[in-house]
């Protein structure tokens, strides 16, 4: 037989509609794939969790999977119980759970100190695994970057981030390679240092591809209030994009009762969206992208963008039905899972980590802007150059 990869688990959290639940019961009990229901190539056979509450799902998953065992640490769970590494891969699942906030705003989740506790392991044993982080890398920026170093300097495949760049797109399109893009935006929902995040992944996937690829970001400004509502008026950034995005919306609000397809005014949105939050920056080779968060108006992650010599803009929606009002599965967890299982087969990721670092440090930035009075962040940190894979990774319908 085969050799089959043996992973570890590492998560904050394990009760039903966590993110880790999500990923290690797709590992665990396999998921829908390409017309079959797909079993990882690989063996789950340890698990941590930092949190056990009343809603507890990991011992129920250690009595149905006797082959994977809960440890009380992460060093154990990586040595399965002895005292050098024993795994061939590790989910680093840090959403979720009973975590402080701090006067930013942001949710203070552990992942930088428990990857700290992985790789201890690795310079311990001499050897190291892959590693896969979900969602953005941490709320602080220098420990964002450690992490991303670490993964250099010791040599091991990392991947990270969120599930909008890998799942069903509506259409279902690609930005061409090489493509000179003018600008971009994303318009979406959710709070801030959370689906700020998931807009943030959206929009890079496709700027990645631009002519030239990735060249970092100069400066990030948040806009918040009734100074969304003035960058909106000035134009700071594009009314045709914004309508393009809003456009590939399954879940529009009317702007009015009793009428399903109307396009809301801008007084009706003024109406209608609770909270406005926009972040606008501009990457080193002067493309201006905008983040724009829309609670009350979609419950979904639209994007546009015009590219040079067309007139029309291309857009799509990252489609990601949420559960439990739109799906029972949340399946664009399957895509993301799959793109890991490779990386832990190949030991190469199947996309580039340093999408995941600058969205994190856009994250951090647009944090900071808010708390901020809303000024214009500099970013010189945030020079992160990086190619794209020429090899699409999103889930096609």
């Amino acid at each position: 037989m085969a050799h089959r990869p043996k992973i570890a688990a590492i998560v904050t959290i394990y009760h039903k509609y966590s993110h880790a639940q999500h990923i290690v019961d797709r590992f665990l009990e396999g998921y829908g794939w390409k017309n079959r229901h797909h079993y990882p190539e690989m063996d789950l056979v340890s698990l941590y969790v930092d949190q056990v509450g009343d809603n507890d799902l990991s011992h129920d998953r250690a009595q149905r999977f006797p082959s994977m065992q809960v440890y009380p640490t992460v060093a154990e769970a990586l040595a399965l119980g002895g005292e050098t590494l024993s795994v061939d891969g590790v989910l680093l699942v840090g959403e979720h759970g009973d975590y402080p906030t701090n006067e930013k705003g942001q949710r203070l989740y552990p992942r930088y100190e428990l990857y700290q506790q992985i790789v201890d392991v690795y310079k311990s044993s001499g050897k190291t695994a892959s590693i896969f982080n979900d969602k953005h890398l941490s709320w602080s920026w220098d420990w964002c970057r450690q992490m991303y170093d670490q993964s250099q300097q010791l040599g091991f495949a990392f991947m990270a981030g969120s599930s909008l760049p890998v799942t069903w797109r509506t259409p279902s399109i690609e930005m061409p390679m090489g493509s000179e893009i003018e600008e971009a935006v994303c318009v979406a929902y959710g709070g801030i240092d959370s689906y700020d995040f998931h807009a943030l992944e959206t929009i890079q996937c496709m700027v990645e591809r631009r002519s030239g690829g990735e060249s970092g970001v100069e400066w990030l400004q948040a806009y918040r209030g009734e100074q969304f509502w003035q960058a909106h008026h000035d134009e700071v950034w594009s009314h045709q994009l914004f309508e393009s995005a809003l456009s590939r919306s399954h879940t529009l609000t009317p702007g009015r009762s009793g009428f399903n397809d109307v396009f809301p005014t801008l007084h009706e949105m003024k109406e209608i969206i609770t909270d406005p939050v926009a972040y606008h920056y501009q990457h080193a080779d002067g493309l201006k992208s905008t983040m724009i968060l829309t609670n009350g108006l979609v419950q979904d992650f639209n994007f546009a963008a015009r590219l040079r010599g067309q007139s029309r803009a291309l857009s799509t929606q990252m489609y990601l039905p949420m559960p439990p009002a739109r799906t029972t599965l949340a399946n664009f967890f399957s895509p993301q899972v799959n793109n890991v299982e490779r990386m832990f087969l190949t030991g190469k990721p199947s996309y580039p980590v340093e999408r995941t670092l600058l969205t994190s440090g856009l994250v951090i930035a647009g944090v900071d802007s808010l708390d901020q009075d809303q000024n214009q962040q500099q970013t010189p940190h945030l020079d992160i150059a990086y190619q794209a894979n020429s090899e699409s990774t999103f889930w096609r319908t």
